[in-house]
């Protein structure tokens, strides 16, 4: 193949404006896990649980093969493995240590599983290859109700218990001598977690599911340490990844993943740079009356 003729398979606009009512739902659902996905990172990386985001995201991909071998709803498949994965690593993984070895048990076999329902599913090769690297157009409206849904659980949950989990994530012995239940929200926090990242396996894949929960917030703490600045700007970076990966898909035979990490990765470099910028010269600032 030409070069010309790869550069067409990744960018080609032809009729665009008539493709762009193929993708309503992925672009409502998109906006939606972008949300969700930049509110739970904040946590993620307060709480040093990016492996447990892929462990998850290894169980969700289970469940969602299970239920494409079953003809069940590959939404709920995907979120009840993502529930039993988050729920055991709650359970078992208490502390860092623990729960890294649960979650380095859970992956392999998630996978395992994932692997051998799709082996057994004898439907469109399309569909298993979306479980893993995303669909454009995989959100229909049955699917539609369930993300929004599941969506707005997502965020009532984060917003009752923010304040305290932000709390028992900055410093958690301060917080349990002060009544806080620390153990209770971790577990509670970890179903959370589970719901976000079936969620986003449905359009970004369970292989690169990392890419909204975890790039965006630790992009946005690159820049800010604000309480208020930092979930807003993991939202927007999550949101931007999202949208402009499915803008970009849309004109191409690419799976979305490609674009959306791309996208992802490229705003994490950006802030990487800004805050190291940042860094140097406000501590040249902070040194220069010294040295004199």
């Amino acid at each position: 193949m030409t070069a010309d003729g790869v550069w067409h398979q990744i960018f080609a606009y032809d009729n665009y404006g008539e493709l762009l009512a193929l993708v309503r739902n992925s672009l409502i659902a998109g906006a939606a896990l972008g949300l969700i996905g930049g509110l739970a990172g904040v946590f993620v990386i307060m709480r040093d649980l990016p492996f447990a985001v892929h462990g998850i995201s290894e169980l969700s991909f289970a469940g969602a093969s299970a239920a494409l071998l079953l003809e069940a709803n590959v939404a709920a498949g995907s979120i009840l493995g993502s529930l039993i994965a988050a729920g055991a690593i709650g359970v078992f993984g208490a502390r860092a240590r623990d729960r890294n070895s649960a979650i380095g048990i859970l992956m392999p076999f998630g996978l395992g599983l994932g692997v051998l329902f799709l082996a057994l599913y004898k439907g469109r090769a399309a569909n298993k290859f979306g479980l893993l690297t995303g669909q454009i157009v995989a959100v229909d409206t049955p699917q539609m109700a369930w993300l929004l849904g599941t969506s707005a659980v997502v965020l009532v949950a984060l917003a009752v218990m923010w304040r305290p989990l932000t709390f028992a994530s900055a410093d958690p012995d301060v917080a349990e001598a002060r009544g806080v239940p620390v153990r209770g929200l971790s577990f509670a926090f970890m179903i959370v977690l589970g719901l976000a990242v079936a969620l986003s396996v449905q359009v970004v894949g369970a292989l690169l599911v990392l890419t909204l929960v975890v790039t965006p917030a630790a992009a946005a703490a690159r820049v800010t340490a604000s309480p208020v600045l930092l979930p807003l700007l993991s939202v927007v970076f999550a949101v931007v990844s999202i949208e402009g990966g499915i803008l970009l898909a849309l004109g191409s035979s690419i799976p979305i993943s490609p674009y959306v990490t791309t996208i992802s990765f490229a705003i994490y470099a950006a802030c990487r740079f800004a805050g190291t910028y940042r860094a140097r010269r406000w501590g040249g600032r902070r040194t220069a009356p010294q040295a004199a």
